[in-house]
This record gives C-alpha cells, sequence and structure tokens, in this order.
C-alpha cells in the first residue's frame, strides 16, 4: 500500500464474473440486451428487445451490474444495466467485490487501458473473444474506497447530464412525432371539427374550431378543414391531396463531395434508432458514400438496420457544409412547402417503416430497400398554410434536442478525458471532495469541476 492508500490489487481481487445462465422459457417477460442494443464507446444503451424473442440460453444481470461485450470487435461496448434482464452470452455480466465501488469498477472497465488489455489475450480466429482467466489477471493501483467513490462521482456527474439530455431529446421527439401523426395520420383537428360540425351546422369556423380544438392555437385550428372527401387511401381531409413520394420528397438528392476531402462521416454504428441527431460524428476524407446537407432526413435501408430503426435528421453540419456516410442510407429531402423536419417523421411512422420493410428485396441477411421503391409509397399532402404550420411547430422541438445533443458530446469528451487521470490517479481530487464523496458527491463534484471550468 502506498502512503496515499492506493493498493496494487489484481481485477479478479475487485470484480466477480455472474454465470447465472437461464433458459429462454424461464424468462418470459424480461428485456433483453444484445451486443447491438449497447453503443460503443459511449457507456449507454440503444435500446433493448424481449426475451421472448430470443431462442437460445442466456445470461442473467440485476439492474447495476456491469455488461461488458466480450467479442473483439465490441470490446468498447460497456453499460451500467439500467434494469433486471437477460443479456447474449457474448456479454460479461461483472459486480463488484467487496471494498470496491461498483461504478467505479465499471468506469475502470471503460477505460482505454482495460479494454486495451482485454484485447491482447483474446482468442478465436473470425470473432475473438476475451478470456476472463487472463483479464482477471490485470494489475491496478486502487484507491480507497471513499475516493473510489469520489471518482466515480465525478464521472457520474458528466455521465447523469448526458442521460437527462438524452431523456430530455425522447420526450421531445416524441412530442414532434406525436403533432405529425395526429395531423398527418389520424386526422385529429379534422375529426374534431368534423363531430362538433355535424352538431352546429350554423357555427362559423372560428366556433368549431375554438370547441372542436381547444389545445390547438385558434389560427392553425382555423386552417384545418371540417369534413372529409374519398381518396384512393380512403377518406382524407377535403381540399388535401394524395401524392407519390417522390412528387413531394426528393430521394437522394445531388450532393457534391469531391473524393479525399475532408468532412463530417455518419457511420451506421452511431445512427440514432430513438431520437433524431447522433450522438457521435467524425471527420473523414470521402471515399464513397450517401452525401447530405442540413435538413436532409438519412434512412437505413438494408436489414437488421431499417427494422431497428436507424433514422437519423441532419442539423448538425454547418450552413452549405456536405457530410457522407454508408451507401446503405437512402437520403430524403421534402420540396417546399413541406418543411425539412416533415421528412423526418415520415420516415419514423409507422406506415414508411412498415412500407419500407415490406419492399425489401434480396438474399437472406443482406436484404435493402431499393430507392426507386419509394415511388410506390403514397402518402396524404396538406396545404401549404398547413404544412408551414407544422414546420413552425416542430422546428424548435428538434433544435433544442440538437443543442442538447451537441452539449452531451462535449460532456462525453471531458468524460473521456477526465476518465484515465482519475482513474490512474493522475488527477488527485481535493480533500474536501474525496472526504465527503459519499454522502453528497455529486453537489461536490459539480463544484470540482466548475472550478476547473469543465461544467
Amino acid at each position: 500500500m502506498g502512503s496515499d492508500g492506493w493498493t496494487l490489487k489484481r481485477f479478479n481481487h475487485c470484480a466477480d464474473l455472474i454465470r447465472d445462465t437461464v433458459r429462454p422459457s424461464d424468462v418470459s417477460g424480461l428485456p433483453y440486451i444484445g451486443l447491438e442494443h449497447i453503443a460503443e464507446g459511449q457507456l449507454t444503451l440503444t435500446g433493448f428487445g424481449s426475451a421472448e424473442q430470443v431462442t437460445s440460453i442466456k445470461s442473467r444481470f440485476r439492474k447495476g451490474d456491469i455488461l461488458f461485450g466480450k467479442l473483439r470487435p465490441y470490446f468498447r461496448k460497456v453499460v451500467i444495466a439500467p434494469f433486471d434482464g437477460v443479456c447474449s452470452t457474448d456479454i460479461w455480466v461483472v459486480r463488484q467485490k467487496q471494498g470496491i465501488d461498483q461504478r467505479y469498477l465499471f468506469y475502470w472497465m471503460a477505460s482505454n487501458e482495460f479494454i486495451e488489455e482485454s484485447t491482447r489475450a483474446s482468442e478465436g480466429t473470425r470473432m475473438p473473444r476475451a478470456q476472463w482467466e487472463f483479464v482477471g489477471r490485470i494489475e491496478k493501483s486502487i484507491p480507497p474506497l471513499p475516493e473510489q467513490r469520489a471518482i466515480a462521482h465525478i464521472l457520474g456527474t458528466l455521465d447523469d447530464k448526458i442521460e437527462l439530455n438524452r431523456r430530455m431529446n425522447q420526450t421531445l421527439e416524441e412530442m414532434a412525432r406525436a403533432i405529425f401523426k395526429s395531423w398527418f395520420v389520424d386526422f385529429d383537428p379534422v375529426r374534431a371539427k368534423a363531430a362538433v360540425r355535424r352538431e352546429h351546422p350554423n357555427w362559423s369556423n372560428a366556433q368549431v374550431s375554438r370547441a372542436a380544438c381547444p389545445n390547438l392555437k385558434p389560427e392553425i385550428a382555423e386552417l384545418f378543414p371540417d369534413e372529409f372527401e374519398n381518396s384512393e387511401l380512403g377518406e382524407i381531409p377535403k381540399g388535401w391531396r394524395v401524392a407519390a413520394l417522390p412528387d413531394v420528397i426528393e430521394v437522394n438528392p445531388t450532393r457534391v463531395l469531391r473524393k479525399g476531402e475532408v468532412a463530417p462521416y455518419l457511420d451506421m454504428a452511431n445512427m440514432p434508432t430513438r431520437c433524431h441527431t447522433p450522438d457521435v460524428v467524425v471527420e473523414r476524407p470521402f471515399g464513397s458514400g450517401m452525401r447530405f446537407m442540413n435538413g436532409d432526413t438519412l434512412v437505413a435501408r438494408i436489414t437488421p438496420c431499417l427494422e431497428n430503426g436507424k433514422t437519423a435528421y441532419v442539423d448538425f453540419l454547418e450552413d452549405g457544409q456536405v457530410g457522407w456516410g454508408s451507401t446503405e442510407y437512402i437520403v430524403l429531402r421534402p420540396k417546399p412547402p413541406l418543411p425539412p423536419e416533415f421528412g423526418y417523421c415520415l420516415a419514423r411512422s409507422v406506415e414508411f417503416r412498415d412500407f419500407a420493410i415490406q419492399s425489401m428485396t434480396g438474399s437472406s441477411g443482406r436484404q435493402r430497400v431499393a430507392a426507386d421503391s419509394l415511388a410506390h409509397f403514397h402518402l396524404v399532402v396538406a396545404p401549404k398554410p398547413i404544412a408551414e404550420k407544422f414546420g413552425e411547430a416542430i422546428t424548435p422541438l428538434l433544435a433544442r434536442g440538437s443543442k442538447a445533443t451537441a452539449e452531451s458530446r462535449t460532456l462525453a469528451a471531458l468524460r473521456d478525458t477526465l476518465l484515465p487521470k482519475l482513474i490512474s490517479g493522475e488527477l488527485r481530487l481535493p480533500a474536501a471532495v474525496r472526504d465527503r464523496a459519499a454522502q453528497a458527491g455529486v453537489k461536490d463534484a459539480e463544484q470540482f469541476l466548475n472550478r476547473r471550468g469543465i461544467l
């Protein structure tokens, strides 16, 4: 033990591998986490499945356990379980031993040093797997428990803010998609006004609008008709029209980017599945791929990415800048007067996704949607005033989400900078932070980061 209380310990003296395997018949109803549900290098989940969908033996975990992808390409997939459930057997379930703080252990396992050590002893050819026996022999100097908690609180403060931003983004996303569905799929304002009109045939449009749509601004509610008419898609609001998708939305519009030019690159792994903007965008010389600009919507067209919901709204570039990504993207760009956000909400709709999935062709495991198949998708298009009001309602929601995501990218970069310094002891915590970590760690962590200009 050093004079500062830090002690050299082996990893297997700090952590246990939980080997609680179960059959699918024993875990019905529990959530399931596979490697595809853990974001690479981001210390968070992208989603989860259901244990009812799995057919082989899995590992059981409980809330707070560390889930670590042991397949070599996925060693940067590590997360703290937010609930009880089951996971792939290619994921280690890890729990701290006495004298070790679980979140400190998590950040140790998330450090590049630990991941690189794990990689050294992976076995196998095509998909090498880490070996617990080797990883257990990794040695590191460990601080006393109060300092472990303080370090975990410092890093956790950043991750907690990132998670708060992520939840806010989900709420904003749900609001935007709910408005789209209400106006353009379910036609709620029109149905409500039609019902009131039947009861009060002599009322003015303003009176009907106020009574039928109390939650809409009067100037918006009055734009909606109060009756339907027949169309090839069934009843639609009177005065609206049915159009093939390419008539109102450009598919794979031309974007210019010279070969070798460094530009923002969004790979398939970082395509969002729940919110509209990606957590990670990198700079990379252009080679071959789909090009896009702000206001475009990207849809993954290949299985299983399409089914998993990989879709993005591009608002993370500079004005006029061109980015690029996978050849397996379809790029959508609404034509005026439809606002750009309309394309994103449409791409997230059940109707569009079901059509796209049913349009996939190709061999098993490599099926994809041909861009020209979207000519067979028809949608109901509202008149210009309603389309413009939709843009006014949706733009601020997605903009707030993008701002929060940009902040989260900064916080994640700071966390990744601080993590190795704190875990190794290169950056030591003040005694005030260390000694009060267990009681008021988050508050002290915020003060510590603020004093250093980090928050």
